[in-house]
């Protein structure tokens, strides 16, 4: 039995605690936000938060995680989280939105440090977030958005 908190509510997890992080948010606690991409922390697609900081859930044991707060897109709040859905949705960003919720996680932990990234600082945080579709731009962009509205 593993214990876990995410979004804010505990749980008790019948799972190895080996088990990946993200098939526990996806199979026993239904968090479908988070993605499956590569399964080896490359693509960034399965994105959460753990104690306000994003970690690749693909790659964290559950066992691993011990009193830290996990958060996935499903419970992400406050006002830096809306700033990012503000600009996200504004710039038209998703196209085939599979990576976003990862995008917009790791973006969520930049904003949350840094309240005014470079580009040199976005391309830093969001590098191994993988976007198929190529939005690189708009997700640049968005960010800068999301920034502006927090100054």
């Amino acid at each position: 039995m593993v214990k876990l908190t995410v979004n804010g509510v505990a749980h008790s997890i019948e799972a190895d605690p080996e088990t990946p992080l993200l098939w526990v948010l996806r199979d026993h606690l239904d968090k479908t936000g988070t993605k499956y991409g590569c399964g080896i922390a490359q693509c960034g697609a399965c994105t959460v938060h753990l104690d306000g900081q994003p970690v690749r859930a693909c790659q964290t044991r559950i066992g691993d995680v011990g009193e830290a707060r996990v958060t996935t897109i499903e419970g992400v709040s406050g006002r830096v989280a809306e700033a990012v859905r503000t600009a996200w949705r504004g710039l038209d960003v998703v196209q085939c939105g599979y990576c976003q919720s990862g995008q917009m996680m790791s973006a969520i932990g930049l904003l949350s440090d840094n309240a005014k990234p470079t580009d040199a600082e976005i391309d830093g945080a969001m590098d191994g977030n993988i976007c198929r579709c190529g939005t690189y731009q708009r997700i640049r962009a968005a960010i800068h958005e999301a920034a502006r509205s927090l100054a």
